[in-house]
Formats: C-alpha cells, structure tokens, sequence
C-alpha cells in the first residue's frame, strides 16, 4: 500500500520547498495531495539572495496546481504532512482548517516536515510545539520562541515526528530524514 503525503500550500510558496518535495514523494511511490484554500492553480514564488543585501528577493515562480481545498482535506487520510515555507505560511495560518490539519498530524504523532517560514504556522497552534526544538528561517526565530518551543541553530533538525529545516538548500536532508520517519 502506497503512502499518502499531503502538501499544504498557497499563493506565495517558496518554489523549490513545494516542488522538490512533491517530485522526491512521487519519485518514492507516495500518493501526494497538495491542498491550498481553493482548488486553482496557485502562483509560486522563488527566494534568492543578493550579494550585499541582507535579506531575500522574491520572483515569480512556476504556476503550481492544487487538487484539494483545507475545508476537504481529510488527514485521517494521509500517513504525513509537508508544510513549505515563502510567503504562504504567513496567511494559511489564519485559516482553521489549516490548524486542524496541522494539529492532527501531531496529535497522531505522523510524520511533519517543516521547512523554512513553516514555522509561522505554529504560532497559531503553539501547544503542538510547546517544549520541542525546530529550526526554521531565522526570521522566524521569534515566533517559534513566542510558541513555547526552543529554536535549534542547525540547517536540519528531528525531534520526535517533526523533521524541520532552515531554508531550500537543505531540502534533501530534510526528506531525507521526513521519508525514513515515514517509512519507519
């Protein structure tokens, strides 16, 4: 039997934290789902940095469809949950049925990779971090501090179910470690 992954997503996710992960689960033999607000085909976006500035750029990136609205997504479903970063965790955050997609996953103890500006979706549902240690973008190191959870100063961190890292480059770790907690 086939894993079955879900991808939350938006307007705004990071390009490569969206696709490497969905290709590398297909690749795997997963049944993979990317859920957003609303069945459509959603706009990515591509981080970069510039020499000499001290933050990121954002583009346009790749057009990008979702084949399943929160408010369907049943997670009872899925044997594990992707949450990438960009710009979309900022606004998927204020949706309830993100928190309790989010929530279940942790509840249940599946596998959860979270890469990047994930993290800001934790501030919503902070008792499903409270006491455990992630790393994320390091913009995003105070609000996993304000959810009660200590920030590791690593590209790549496991604990328990949750398998999170800094940015895009370390995607490879990170499904590296996401694929063998759900293969376990």
């Amino acid at each position: 039997m086939s894993k079955k992954v879900l991808i939350i997503a938006g307007d705004a996710v990071e390009a490569l934290e969206v696709y490497y992960p969905y290709y590398r689960c297909l690749e795997q033999g997963y049944d993979v789902t990317i859920a957003a607000p609303s069945v459509k085909k959603m706009q990515t976006v591509i981080h970069d940095f510039i020499d000499g500035m001290d933050t990121y750029v954002e583009k346009t990136g790749y057009g990008l469809e979702a084949n399943a609205a929160f408010e369907d997504v049943n997670p009872d479903e899925f044997d594990g949950l992707i949450i990438p970063g960009g710009r979309a965790p900022e606004y998927l955050r204020l949706n309830d049925h993100v928190a309790k997609i989010v929530r279940h996953f942790f509840e249940t103890d599946k596998p959860v990779a979270a890469v990047c500006h994930a993290a800001q979706i934790f501030a919503v549902i902070p008792d499903v971090i409270k006491g455990r240690e992630l790393t994320a973008y390091i913009a995003c190191k105070p609000e996993v501090q304000a959810a009660g959870a200590t920030y590791v100063e690593e590209h790549l961190h496991t604990e328990g179910n949750l398998v999170s890292g800094h940015a895009w480059p370390d995607l490879p770790g990170l499904m590296k470690g996401f694929i063998q907690l759900l293969e376990k």
